[in-house]
């Protein structure tokens, strides 16, 4: 079995967390690779006929409220999820600086929510579980400028500093179920060492485990 299908048949049997939802968030420095690996981890939770639902937490964010988001999130979201119901929410224009029109995300089985803040504690009675991405504050803002390019250095300092106090104020990695780190080829799932993991196995992504000898 590839280690992708392991982790998400491991989601799929954790008990609901939100009404008839498991709630998987997907947390990290800005730059750690959250977007890329929830892709990854949402095609393998992919069943025939059936998609695994993405929120990405920058479509709950703006220019005015970089982390202020947390009523929108339990309002637009959480409670709608938690009814058994299709939530929508507004997703905000970062080029128009405007939330555009409501879009929905359906209930499922498992939902992912991917995002600087995922794990806050606001959020954490409503997860199923929560994934640290395991990149350095450091090298994770240096990796996102580097791919955001010059144009938007300003903002890059207003997030860093914005994002560092947010985490003074409310850590994530500390309640993480595991950590996860990029390898070279896919990624490895790690205990965390301060939390009683329910996921408390080395799993990697991407690649086929290689048969015995």
């Amino acid at each position: 079995m590839d280690e992708s299908d392991r982790l998400a048949r491991t989601l799929r049997t954790l008990p609901p967390s939100c009404g008839p939802v498991r709630l998987i968030a997907v947390d990290g420095h800005a730059g750690s690779g959250k977007s890329t690996f929830t892709a990854r981890l949402a095609a393998a939770l992919e069943e025939p006929g059936r998609t695994v639902p993405v929120l990405h937490l920058d479509d709950l964010a703006s220019h005015r409220e970089l982390f202020d988001w947390t009523d929108r999130m339990l309002t637009q979201v959480i409670g709608p999820l938690s009814r058994g119901e299709t939530a929508h929410y507004a997703p905000y224009d970062w080029t128009e600086r405007r939330f555009a029109p409501p879009r929905a995300l359906p209930g499922s089985p498992v939902v992912l929510i991917e995002g600087v803040g995922a794990g806050r504690r606001a959020l954490r009675p409503h997860l199923a579980a929560l994934l640290w991405m395991e990149r350095d504050a450091a090298g994770s803002w240096q990796r996102g400028r580097k791919r955001d390019g010059d144009a938007l250095t300003a903002f890059w300092d207003t997030w860093t500093a914005a994002e560092s106090r947010h985490f003074s104020a409310d850590p994530s990695r500390p309640f993480a179920d595991a950590l996860v780190r990029e390898r070279p080829e896919g990624y490895e799932m790690l205990p965390n060492p301060h939390s009683t993991a329910h996921l408390n196995q080395i799993i990697t992504l991407g690649h086929r485990t290689p048969p015995p000898n």
